[in-house]
Parts: structure tokens; C-alpha cells; sequence
């Protein structure tokens, strides 16, 4: 039985404009024609939009599911202490992030059924966080997060709140969230990653949630974060790639859409954010990161885990184009929710689902998506429903880029329902900032390129003389192709080995729709080279010859044999942490060869990696 009794609804009002507050105006007023806006609630959430979500819960069974979720995790909070403000090292994040989950939630729990007990739970979170000091504005995403997060309660809750909690509430978003964005020099403000979009969104929810006390205040704030956040939205173009990976773009891309949704709703315009090249195509980019194992290419910063994206909801809203929603559907028809719960934006689900149907949705019809931009990427699968399928995904880029590794060149590669090159992804930054690690210096001879995961030693790249890759270094996708019988993709990655290699090109390929192709050019420079060959893998790893080795996981196997150069023979190196501070990486194994080559030589490096069923094919044929 589905557990709702909506609320009356709020229809708009006009508001009173407020005294000047003195702050500067900002340059652009992309809200000069903006007099007032409507009565609460005014974040995300239009007038009469509560109806329409809860007669979705009637006749969609998906979304009936999701919501009777969410209400049945607020039921458990009602009996949880409010958040503390106790940092973890030098980030309140961690409290920020449960803050904003609880309150996104509970505040959705109540406009959905109007029961007082999740409006009064709620309550007590927000009084409690007013009550904290400050929101670590020295860590300034702990204060973004904490803005939005409060600003969605204050607003979403706002006629049942008493007048003197709703006093406490507004003055901490206002002090401990948007005066603390006016002290000069913030560099988030300038920066062009996840920090901006992050940021300023939670600025612009606290200025609309207390817009009446301040509409001039309010709009300097919105007008602010228009302009700031173009910087971070011009990485996607040209295509949609996202710099700092699938993670981050989790978090980034997540926030500069809620951002997005929350101007469109109340002032029905994006400011020209919508149009900036390559962000609606970055809803492509993100679908096609995943494999059929369910895996996603997690380089640079990433984690080795899929995770649920409410933003592909407004993505697919947004191009009418219900096939992005593809791996999103699998996660929810699968009705394991539980790790789910824990994704504090998942609520905006219901708010982005709109009439989609979930059961209806059919895969995408392309496979292969290349993007270009600062750390370019091509990711090429042989089908999207068969889980035994083959994945690869490639990337250029450079060490230089926000979260960036030394893995330029690095690939991943599924078949069998078995991810068999991987990508160790990120160490958690509080493990090496507690051991004192200059993990943020991204300078050439800097610490952060002596952890483990981070250089280009663990990845599935190239290793000269064993040195590292180039910082400033870029190595961009120089050719692409999307035939089904020789999906491929060539990086040139010349510049990251300068001084030791004069030319030095990695082709990748699909062949056949049955195996793994990886060729690499290399001419060395003045002096004789060694080229280091490396392939992580989390198999177990069998060698049937010099030049061949067998690997086997959960009862599949893949084949790897060398080509080129003749007389090649593979051998393992530990992944053993190297310092204290490294972390472990249990189960895996870094595959591969080494070669010498003359003083202005080429070469080529051929090695295919061969399924189980293509190898299986192949003897069949020739019996």
C-alpha cells in the first residue's frame, strides 16, 4: 500500500522587496528582470509538482518502490541523534554530506505524506547544525554542502517550522553559509573544477531559501554563481568528457545540474548555462563509462564502484532521450536499494522522473562514444545486453588535471562478466594527508607521484627507464573509429615521455567483436630505452610460455600473448604497498613485459587479449 497524504499545496505569492544590503553588484545581472518570487517552497519543487510526483507513485510501480524506500529510511532517522560537528582531519565533508542526506530526505518524506514527524525530525537536525560554530569554512565545500543542505529544509519545511526555529535556521544559512562566500580571494569562485559547481550551488540554495530577507543580497549571490560556474561547464566541451573522471562527476556534474533545476524552476531560465558546448552530451559520457560488469572506468581519482545518478534523470528529461537512463534502470529494477540509500540526492530522482517509464526504457543504440577535451577518452563495448560482452575504455589527458594520475594511455577491459585490466582508482585523501603526505603538490618531483596508485607504474600504461610520466604533459586521441568489426582508438602519448622517447602512440582495438587488440609505436630518442609494459589485473595469472600467460576469475579465463616484440617474456610485479602510507590492494597483480631498444630505434609492442570464447572459437576452427 502506497503511504502518502500530500500536504496542501503552496501556490506563488509576491514578496515584499528588502532593504539594499551593500553588496557589490555583480557584473552581469542575469536577473534584472526578476521583481519577486514565489512563497516557499521555491527550490526545486514548482507549485502543484507534488501532486504530479505522487500520482506517479500511483501508476509506476518503480517509482512507487523508490518513494515507499525513502519513507521507510526516514522512519529510521526519526530515532537518530543529530549530526555532530566533529572534522575528520582538516574536512567537516563526511557531517555535511550525512547532513544534507537527511535533510533532502526528510524533507521529502514530509511534502510527499504531510506527516509532522519527519518536519519535526528534520527540525532538530537543522537546529542542531545552527547551533554548530561555524560549517568549516576553511574547507569551503563542507560549508557548500551544509548551505544546500539546510537551505532545502528551511524551505521545503518553512509554513510548519516555529517562528523562532525558522529565525535560528535563516540567520545560520545566511552567517554560516553565504556572508562566509563574501570574504574576497575564495578560490573556488575561479577554479574550474567540482569546487565551483559544488559551491556555488550551495550558494544559490541558501540565496534563494532566505530571498525575501535580502532579494538584492540574493540576487548578487545567484548572478555571481551564473558567471562563476561557466568556468567549471567550458571543461565539457567540446563533446562532454568530464576532466576529473566518473566520480568526480558524480559529485561536479551532480551539483552544476541541481544548480541548473533550481534556477529553471524559480526563474525559468538557465542563464544561458543549458547552451555551453558539450554538458548535455555529458550524459553520454557518464552511461558509456560503465561496463558490463557494472564497473566503471574509474581513472584519476575515480572509485571502482557504480554508483546511482539522479542528474541522468534531468539529462534524459532534458534530450528526450530515454535510453541514458539505461544503467540507472538496472540499478532500480533490481530493487536493491540499500546501498542507495546512502546517495543523500537521491530524492532529486523523484523530482527529474517526471512521465519516463523505467520498464519501457530500451538500450542505447550507439557503441562507442569518444569525447575530446582536456583529458580525453573512447570507450567501445560490443553490445549493451549481453553481460558477457567486451569493454574497453581508453584515456589520454595529462597528470596535470584536477585529481589527476600519471595514466595517460591506461585502459580498462571486460569480457566474460570479469573486468580483467583494472585501474586501482584513488586512495582515500585523509589515509595520506594523516601520514603527512604533499598529496595536493602536483609538481613533477612532488610526493603525491611517489603513492602507489598515483604513478604511472601501477597503471595500465608505459614505463620508461622508470621514470614517470610528464606532468605537464598532454596526450590527446588522434583517431577514432566506430566500425563494428575494428572499433579503435589512437592517443598519442609523445609529449608525456619527452626526452626519453621522440614518438610513442598506443592504438587500442576491438577486433572482430571477439578480442582485444593494444599496439604500440615507440621510437626512442638519443640514448637506448627500456619500455616497461604493465597491465593490472585482479586474476589469477598462469603462464602458458614466455610470450603467453592465462588468466582466471570466477571460473572464466583470458588470454594474453605477446607479438611483438619476438622473444618477449612476461613476467609479475607485486602490488605490495611501496611506503606506510600506501594503501594495500589485495587480489592483484601487475602483468607484463619489459624491452630494450636502441638509440633512435623503433618498435612495436602487439599484445592481444583474448576471451575464453573467442579462444574457444578460434580451435574449433581450425580442428
Amino acid at each position: 500500500m502506497v503511504r502518502f497524504l500530500p500536504p496542501s499545496f503552496i501556490l506563488a505569492g509576491s514578496l515584499m522587496a528588502s532593504l539594499v544590503c551593500g553588496m557589490a553588484t555583480a557584473q552581469v545581472d542575469h536577473l534584472s528582470g526578476v521583481s519577486t518570487v514565489r512563497a516557499h517552497p521555491r527550490i526545486l519543487l514548482a507549485p502543484g509538482q507534488e501532486k504530479a510526483i505522487l500520482q506517479k507513485i500511483v501508476t509506476d510501480k518503480v517509482a512507487q518502490h523508490l518513494h515507499e524506500a525513502i519513507l521507510t529510511e526516514c522512519d529510521k532517522l526519526l530515532t537518530v541523534a543529530p549530526v555532530e560537528r566533529i572534522k575528520t582531519g582538516r574536512r567537516l565533508l563526511h557531517v555535511s554530506r550525512e547532513a544534507l542526506r537527511r535533510l533532502f530526505f526528510l524533507s521529502y518524506a514530509y511534502r510527499m505524506s504531510g506527516q509532522e514527524k519527519y518536519l519535526k525530525r528534520a527540525e532538530q537536525e537543522m537546529l542542531a547544525i545552527a547551533a554548530f560554530s561555524d560549517w568549516n569554512p576553511s574547507h569551503f565545500l563542507d560549508v557548500g554542502e551544509m548551505t544546500m543542505a539546510m537551505s532545502i529544509g528551511y524551505d521545503w519545511l518553512y509554513d510548519g517550522l516555529a517562528g523562532a526555529s525558522r529565525n535560528l535556521i535563516k540567520e545560520a544559512i545566511v552567517q554560516k553559509g553565504i556572508d562566509t562566500s563574501l570574504v574576497p580571494g575564495l578560490g573556488w569562485l575561479k577554479a574550474t573544477n567540482n569546487w565551483n559547481q559544488v559551491c556555488s550551488a550551495g550558494m544559490v540554495f541558501g540565496a534563494m531559501a532566505t530571498y525575501e530577507d535580502d532579494p538584492v543580497k540574493a540576487k548578487n549571490i545567484i548572478n555571481r554563481a551564473i558567471d562563476s560556474v561557466g568556468l567549471p561547464m567550458a571543461e565539457y566541451a567540446p563533446d562532454g568528457a568530464y576532466a576529473e573522471g566518473y566520480s568526480y562527476w558524480g559529485y561536479g556534474t551532480s551539483f552544476n545540474v541541481l544548480l541548473i533545476s533550481a534556477l529553471e524552476n524559480l526563474f525559468g531560465a538557465s542563464y544561458g548555462l543549458n547552451e555551453k558546448p558539450g554538458f548535455l552530451n555529458t550524459a553520454a559520457y557518464l552511461e558509456n563509462m560503465t561496463g558490463p560488469t557494472g564497473l566503471p572506468f574509474n581513472y584519476s581519482d575515480g572509485r571502482d564502484e557504480v554508483e546511482f545518478h539522479p542528474a541522468m534523470f534531468w539529462f534524459s528529461q532534458r534530450q528526450n532521450d530515454p535510453s541514458l537512463l539505461w544503467v540507472e534502470r538496472k540499478r532500480l529494477l533490481s530493487g536493491d536499494l540499500k546501498e542507495d540509500l546512502n546517495n543523500r540526492l537521491l530524492p532529486a530522482t523523484m523530482l527529474w522522473l517526471g512521465d519516463q517509464n523505467l520498464l519501457a526504457v530500451t538500450p542505447p543504440k550507439i557503441t562507442t562514444w569518444m569525447g575530446r577535451g582536456k583529458n580525453p577518452v573512447a570507450l567501445m563495448r560490443t553490445s549493451w545486453t549481453d553481460p558477457n560482452a567486451i569493454f574497453v575504455g581508453i584515456k589520454g589527458g595529462s597528470p596535470s588535471l584536477s585529481h589527476g594520475h600519471m595514466d595517460a594511455g591506461s585502459f580498462v577491459m571486460d569480457a566474460e562478466g570479469v573486468r580483467w585490466a583494472m585501474d586501482f582508482g584513488m586512495q582515500e585523501y585523509e589515509s595520506l594527508e594523516s601520514k603527512k603526505v604533499d598529496l595536493w603538490n602536483m609538481r613533477q618531483n612532488s610526493q603525491r607521484w611517489e603513492v602507489f596508485r598515483y604513478n604511472n607504474l601501477a597503471h595500465n600504461t608505459l614505463t620508461v627507464n622508470g621514470q614517470r610520466q610528464r606532468v605537464e604533459g598532454k596526450a590527446t586521441i588522434t583517431d577514432f573509429s566506430d566500425v563494428p568489426g575494428l572499433m579503435s582508438a589512437t592517443v598519442d602519448l609523445s609529449e608525456l615521455y619527452k626526452g626519453t622517447l621522440a614518438k610513442a602512440g598506443r592504438r587500442i582495438a576491438i577486433t572482430d567483436q571477439k578480442l582485444v587488440k593494444v599496439d604500440d609505436e615507440v621510437e626512442a630518442d638519443t640514448e637506448p630505452t627500456t619500455i616497461r609494459w604493465t597491465m593490472a589485473t585482479p586474476a589469477t595469472v598462469k603462464f602458458i610460455s614466455p610470450d603467453k600467460a592465462e588468466l582466471s576469475k570466477n571460473g572464466k579465463k583470458l588470454t594474453v600473448q605477446v607479438d611483438a616484440p619476438a622473444g618477449m617474456v612476461l613476467k609479475t610485479w607485486p602490488t605490495d604497498p611501496q611506503h606506510d602510507y600506501d594503501a594495500s590492494n589485495p587480489g592483484t597483480t601487475l602483468l607484463g613485459f619489459e624491452v630494450t631498444i636502441p638509440a633512435h630505434a623503433k618498435a612495436t609492442l602487439a599484445v592481444r587479449l583474448i576471451p575464453e570464447r573467442a579462444a574457444q572459437t578460434k580451435a574449433m576452427r581450425s580442428e
